[in-house]
């Protein structure tokens, strides 16, 4: 066992979220949300059930409400969003059963004609020379995020080799006023991608919204033996990246979370210091991506640079003091969950030293019916799924972290 973690906090958070409230108040699309709905919180309930903890009664309480309206297939809905978030949760509780088989066949038909399309409509644009936003390619909306479905769920799927092709080619460099520039840099503000930016655009290094997902995505199919023309290049090309904008300071490695126009003329990040340690925007995500890379592309020199520089994160007091949540996304949910992967390909023992204290600082924060609210992505479920994790040390039996690219 990794640490002092209580098997009963995480019963309490399964018995705080054992049945669906009302919805008053709530967006239609509420439901279909894997960040924050129904089809997030269901996945709590199918690991309890696929390993005998709960009954199939609860999962399925929350899965039937998160199909109990419409579910979109628009071309705004992602990952965490619509058909493809039913889906994932569907395979879910399904593998390798034939659970919800009609139900999943139908979504998937309808999920790989969106990939079709969105995949086409992202390339016209890659063409054109365009620059867009972060919601074309990204984890939550963009096609990573029905890249990492389409691999667990059609790794053969004509659907998933597009997003793959896609993916190597937003590696590409493009020319933006006389200035080569990364191929996934946005024009878009950091924080909103609805608000232009006023100074130029940026390049986002996260793996929820950054080019650490798709580069986790093209490492993970790698890995898997799911390959495209130019997949290992494009990965090398990532990595040089990310190396090109490592930091060093008293403290170890560290990257930006963004890199702006004026940053790239100088060749200096505006950020000052290392962030909070993240999985979205921070070091463990960024070194968890790099690692992966590392194993697909077999560079044991960039694995153990990645190994360190999230081993060093870790034994920071300064930047684990930044966390003030027990959140997936931004807390020491997705932090410990982050490392606890990472340490399982680790070369070096350096990572599995951490891991108690990481596991003790999340049980000893972890408290249901918090101001973050039931859901997955930033609540309840996300944190009694990786207290799961750290009261077990064993990986999770559905494989739900799937849909943070960490596995």
């Amino acid at each position: 066992m990794t640490a002092a973690a209580d098997p009963a906090t995480v019963e309490t958070f399964a018995r705080h979220l054992a049945r669906p409230g009302r919805e008053d108040g709530q967006a239609p699309w509420s439901g279909q949300s894997l960040a924050e709905g129904a089809a997030g919180i269901a996945l709590l309930h199918i690991e309890r059930a696929r390993t005998g903890a709960d009954t199939w009664q609860q999962a399925h309480a929350w899965i039937t409400r998160a199909a109990a309206r419409e579910v979109s297939a628009a071309d705004t809905t992602g990952l965490y969003l619509g058909a493809p978030a039913l889906s994932y949760t569907l395979h879910t509780a399904a593998d390798p059963t034939e659970r919800y088989q009609q139900a999943r066949r139908t979504l998937d038909q309808h999920i790989h004609r969106l990939a079709h399309r969105r995949t086409a409509a992202a390339r016209t644009l890659i063409t054109a020379g365009h620059v867009g936003g972060f919601r074309e390619y990204d984890l939550f909306y963009g096609l990573t995020g029905i890249g990492a479905l389409l691999l667990r769920t059609a790794p053969g799927s004509s659907a998933l080799e597009e997003v793959l092709h896609y993916l190597v080619a937003l590696t590409r460099p493009l020319l933006l006023q006389g200035r080569r520039l990364p191929g996934w840099w946005v024009g878009h503000d950091p924080r909103n991608p609805d608000r232009p930016s006023s100074g130029g655009g940026h390049a986002n290094l996260g793996i929820a919204h950054g080019i650490c997902g798709p580069l986790a995505l093209l490492s993970l199919a790698q890995i898997r033996g799911v390959t495209v023309e130019g997949q290992h290049e494009a990965i090398t090309t990532v990595c040089d990246w990310l190396d090109s904008w490592k930091q060093i300071g008293p403290s170890g490695a560290w990257w930006p979370e963004t890199v702006t126009l004026n940053d790239a003329a100088t060749g200096r990040p505006h950020q000052r210091g290392p962030a909070r340690p993240s999985w979205c925007y921070g070091t463990p995500g960024i070194t968890r991506a790099g690692q992966l890379a590392a194993l697909a592309t077999r560079d044991p020199c960039r694995q153990h640079a990645f190994e360190q520089a999230l081993a060093d994160c870790l034994a920071d007091p300064a930047q684990l003091a930044q966390i003030t949540d027990t959140s997936l996304c931004h807390g020491w949910a997705g932090l410990f969950q982050t490392a606890w992967r990472a340490c399982r390909d680790a070369t070096s023992p350096a990572l599995a030293g951490h891991l108690p204290a990481l596991a003790d600082a999340l049980s000893q924060r972890a408290r249901p019916g918090s101001m973050q609210g039931p859901g997955f992505l930033t609540g309840d479920a996300g944190t009694a799924l990786a207290l799961a994790t750290a009261v077990d040390d064993t990986a999770p039996t559905s494989g739900w972290d799937t849909c943070i690219l960490i596995n």
